[in-house]
């Protein structure tokens, strides 16, 4: 029987995750659309703060990188690159907004 993955703890473990352009994690930053999970699998839904992002494979190959660690081996990690809604500031959390002086 396959383990169901944990989402409190894969939201927890991208929260791992910064954005080397803005210093702050990716939750934090609004890319995370969402995380669905479900034995032996977990897809995160995430975008960019724009299709040209220079550190888009960072990010990526680092969100999968903390959801492989935060999961039961054997979990499949899908990571589902998205456009739509685009990215905007109002993602941005309270403390993402404190940390760039909106608040």
């Amino acid at each position: 029987m396959a383990t169901v993955p944990d989402q409190t703890a894969v939201l927890a473990a991208l929260s791992t995750v910064s954005d080397p352009e803005h210093g702050i994690n990716i939750v934090d930053l609004g890319l995370v659309y969402g995380v669905e999970v479900a034995p032996g699998q977990v897809t995160v839904r995430l975008t960019l703060t724009s299709p040209g992002c220079p550190m888009g494979n960072l990010i990526l190959g680092d969100a999968e990188e903390a959801v492989q660690g935060a999961v039961p081996p054997g979990t499949v990690v899908d990571l589902d690159l998205v456009w739509e809604p685009p990215w905007g500031p109002e993602r941005l959390s309270d403390s993402a907004k404190q940390h760039f002086g909106w608040e």
